[in-house]
């Protein structure tokens, strides 16, 4: 509705970012309306801090530091992450970058996608593309790193959690809506999960009285895994660009 109001002097939507998730393409189509954005461009921020909360969960420092705190000398087992298997789901870019991280700490890494990757990464990194669920049965940590789309909604629910490893961590640092927050929630509190890391979220700002925000075993952060002001720049003068090229205007001078 809001794209017939604005046609037809609407001409081009610039997205600040790399999702277009919440545009309506076949709208855009139909009234003629241009789309950009600026794919890769928060690739290497995102890996950072998936590899991050990997870290975290791993070496428990989050849960040693406020043990420490609290006036408690705890001992937390770790692990170190060459003995660990890695999970992604959605091997684009993102994955593709988490990927080469993870296999740099040694650890083995498997890959779930709808289209075929590469070969030669495939050959290069070397992880291994299998099933869904040959991963969720095998990760010790899963990264979600997709799209959000009609396939992937709610892709990660109480059916397939049912099949994740016992005790394994599950990163989401995509979209919210690609799990099921209930189904998350229940198989956190039975132990099913050994924890989350979640940087997005199904309704956001996350509501206060999520019970997320009450479980020592989640890592929570409000939808910013793409800070980084070297990225941002580079999607601010993107983002003018394609708004300038959409209006015909990307030969202009001064």
């Amino acid at each position: 509705r809001v794209l017939e109001a604005c046609a037809p002097r609407l001409k081009v939507i610039s997205k600040w970012g790399t999702g277009i998730d919440s545009i309506d393409k076949e709208a855009c189509a139909r009234f003629g309306v241009k789309i950009g954005n600026t794919p890769n461009a928060f690739t290497l921020p995102v890996a950072d801090t998936v590899m991050g909360y990997i870290l975290a969960f791993a070496r428990r420092q989050p849960w040693m530091d406020a043990a420490m705190k609290r006036g408690e000398w705890k001992k937390i087992p770790g692990r170190s992450l060459s003995e660990c298997t890695l999970g992604v789901i959605g091997v684009g870019n993102i994955g593709k970058a988490v990927t080469r991280r993870a296999r740099a700490f040694g650890m083995t890494v498997l890959g779930n996608d709808i289209v075929e990757i590469d070969h030669v990464f495939v050959a290069e990194s070397g992880i291994r593309m299998v099933s869904l669920e040959e991963l969720l049965a095998q990760a010790d940590f899963i990264s979600i790193n997709a799209d959000l789309n009609p396939t992937s909604y709610h892709l990660i629910n109480a059916e397939t959690l049912a099949q994740v490893k016992p005790g394994a961590v599950l990163i989401n640092t995509a979209r919210g809506p690609i799990v099921d927050e209930p189904a998350l929630i229940d198989a956190l509190r039975s132990g099913r999960l050994g924890g989350a890391a979640l940087d997005v979220f199904e309704v956001e700002p996350l509501p206060k009285d999520s019970p997320l925000l009450q479980m020592d075993n989640v890592m929570l952060a409000p939808h910013n895994a793409n800070s980084s002001p070297a990225a941002w720049e580079r999607v601010h003068w993107n983002t003018i660009k394609n708004l300038l090229e959409g209006l015909g205007l990307s030969d202009m001078k001064g």
